[in-house]
């Protein structure tokens, strides 16, 4: 085994250290710990890209107590909070200093904004070092939604299948294969060839210990699949019953002003069905959000004030 080294962090056997990633140019330090056994597969763990989704940044931070070297078969590399200025001013998905979303600016640049740095950065020095990759999410603080996870389609046969394989892990009733190769963690790492999903569970600016124990089963499950974790520490068959969504519509709102949704997370309904309308305050409606085709509800806008551009709705295509 050569040794790991990643910002403060260097490993030449087996053995566990936590420090920090030092980002290029605006040099915030990212925590990150690293868990080092016998063998050469590596796989990377991510949360708090949106600084706001509180089960997946728990969930990475008790991986990361939890895990031992004993018991993985690799390298395991956990950063549990990436949006570290977000996270401490609580800015939601936005990094505070420029404002922008972290998760539609990979692979960044190391002269460019904030953002652009930490992505390039995360990059650099974290994504290309892995084999496989999680990446955990959940609704924003303004955002309510069903768990899911998404995998990318349009990559190469190899990657898209093995990502599908690592996504069927997740206990789920629902997969999104997305379509974009770009501008995501996971996306970015799909395209260069890192099998890589994105676990979506919880969010409205919570975390529920339920909630955070699914996203944990998930990753050792995910773990035992790659046989980085031996299988009788968390059995690794796929999940049941698995609707797999080819095409998602994503929504945003047309103008600001009062949100009032129509159906829930999980929800389904028919093509031309309302799924909400925005009002102003004097309680005039505005605008009338109608279902493009039939669907099923993945995740909306919670919270009763919605911005223009903004999110509102988002559900996968049904056929018929």
């Amino acid at each position: 085994m050569g040794k790991v080294k990643i910002g403060t962090i260097e490993i030449h056997e087996k053995g566990k250290k936590s420090g920090f990633l030092r980002v290029e140019g605006c040099g915030y330090e990212l925590p990150v710990t690293v868990i080092r056994g016998c063998g050469d597969k590596s796989v990377l763990i991510t949360a708090g890209i949106h600084s706001a989704e509180y089960v997946g940044i728990q969930a990475a931070v008790e991986l990361a107590e939890e895990l031992t070297p004993e018991q993985v078969r690799g390298t395991v590399i956990i950063a549990p909070l990436i949006n570290v200025s977000g996270f401490t001013r609580r800015t939601m998905s936005m990094v505070y200093e420029d404002q922008k979303n972290l998760n539609r600016e990979f692979p960044g640049a190391v002269g460019g904004t904030t953002a652009q740095q930490i992505c390039h950065t995360v990059a650099t020095e974290l994504i290309q070092k892995a084999d496989y990759y999680i990446d955990l999410h959940s609704g924003d603080g303004y955002e309510a939604l069903c768990p899911y996870a998404y995998y990318v389609g349009p990559v190469e046969k190899s990657v898209r299948d093995q990502a599908f394989q690592m996504a069927r892990r997740v206990k789920a009733g629902f997969l999104v294969e997305s379509q974009c190769t770009a501008g995501g963690a996971y996306n970015y790492a799909n395209a260069i060839g890192i099998p890589s999903i994105l676990i979506e569970r919880g969010g409205q600016g919570i975390w529920r210990r339920d909630e955070v124990d699914l996203d944990k089963e998930d990753v050792r499950r995910i773990l035992a699949y790659l046989r980085v974790l031996p299988e009788d520490s968390q059995p690794a068959q796929p999940a049941e019953d698995q609707v797999v969504f080819k095409e998602a519509i994503y929504e945003s709102a047309p103008l600001s002003g009062c949100w009032y949704p129509a159906f829930q997370p999980g929800d389904r309904f028919q093509k031309g069905d309302i799924l909400g309308e925005i009002r102003d305050y004097f309680g005039k409606t505005t605008h009338i959000c109608r279902a493009q085709a039939n669907g099923m509800l993945l995740y909306q806008v919670s919270s009763l004030a919605i911005l223009k551009d903004g999110p509102m709705v988002t559900y996968g295509v049904l056929p018929g």
